[in-house]
This record gives structure tokens, sequence and C-alpha cells, in this order.
């Protein structure tokens, strides 16, 4: 078991004048974190499936950030609400704001008019979201969930994400990690092949 400070490699560290914000007060572990974010996750996409609407509905600042808040809202205070402070990722915390609608204006314009096909639309809007990391934490897996039920509205086949879990470091973790990284240099091809593999 592991600290529930201490955090995997690569990973958006969890400052720990966040631990007041912590819901379930009984989590002391990364182990234990993870098992009732987990928990909560599987609610949020539960949440998301059962929503109606088409894509353009989906592609909006407020189904993110009601995602997020569904995703992360029985762990986190803060579930939903962008982030205020600098990380070791993402853009400077002022500039979220602007960013994430300016995201979500640009995916519209590539599935209105075709810009790319359907994975490479889905993948792109997960690298960007990666990027800015809007919020404290799980912004890596609320953008594979954005993804996700992006390329299900397109009525495409799910994304494995490399057939595992993400969170677990190790091979799998590194794989992701470099993807995302090619991504940052314009290569989305890596990314591609991570999302189908």
């Amino acid at each position: 078991m592991t600290d529930l400070f201490q955090d995997p490699p690569d990973a958006t560290p969890l400052d720990p004048a966040l631990r007041g914000d912590l819901i379930p007060t009984w989590v002391t572990t990364r182990a234990d974190l993870n098992t009732v974010e987990e928990e909560n996750i599987l609610s949020g996409y539960a949440w998301a499936r059962g929503r109606r609407g088409g894509i353009n509905t989906l592609l909006t600042e407020d189904f993110s950030k009601s995602l997020h808040k569904r995703m992360f809202g029985e762990v986190w205070k803060w579930a939903g609400v962008y982030r205020q402070n600098e990380l070791n990722i993402g853009i400077e915390p002022h500039l979220v704001a602007a960013e994430v609608p300016a995201l979500f204006d640009n995916a519209r314009f590539w599935v209105e008019n075709k810009t790319f096909p359907p994975d490479e639309i889905a993948v792109r809007l997960h690298h960007r979201l990666t990027q800015i990391h809007g919020f404290p934490n799980g912004n890596g897996r609320h953008s594979r969930m954005m993804a996700d039920l992006l390329i299900e509205k397109f009525e495409c086949e799910p994304f494995a994400w490399g057939n595992g879990s993400i969170q677990d470091t190790g091979t799998l973790r590194n794989a992701y990690i470099g993807a995302l990284r090619s991504a940052d240099a314009h290569d989305f091809r890596p990314l591609l092949e991570f999302a189908r593999a």
C-alpha cells in the first residue's frame, strides 16, 4: 500500500492541502482512493450514458464540468470545479476557463466539417483536455471518458485504451504517457493506436 499523497510517476500530484476536500474521511492510502474513485467513476459513466442528446450536447463546457462532478463528486468537494493552482502539467489556471470552451468550439467544428475521422476527433479532444488539465485531479480519466462518450455518439467501436488500467504504473501507463507526448509534438498516430490497442 502506498501513502495517499505518494504519486505514481507522471501522475498529477495530490496536494496534501487537498486532504480536507476528501469526502470519505476513512481514505488513507492510494489504494483506498482508487477504490472509491472507481466506484464514483462508474456512477458518472452510467449518468452520462443515460443522457439524451447528440454530439453537440456532449461537446460543451457545461456537460464536461457536470461529467467531472458526476465522476468524482462523491469523493472530492472540488469535483466539477476548475483548478486555481499551478500543477506539474497543464496550462496556467487563469487560462482554463477560456481554453475549455475554445476546445469544444473546435471539436464541434471538426465534427460538423468532418475535419478528421471520428477516432481522431475523439483522440484530439482527449489530448487537448489532458493538456489543459482543467481540474485539480482526475483529468486523464475524465478526458478518456469524454472521448469514449464521443466515439459512442459516432456509433463506432469503443476504445480499448491499451486494454488495461492506465492508473497502474508500468508498461501500459508508460505507453500512454509516451503516446500523449507524441501528440504534444503533433503526431497523433501513437495515441490513436493506443486508443484502439
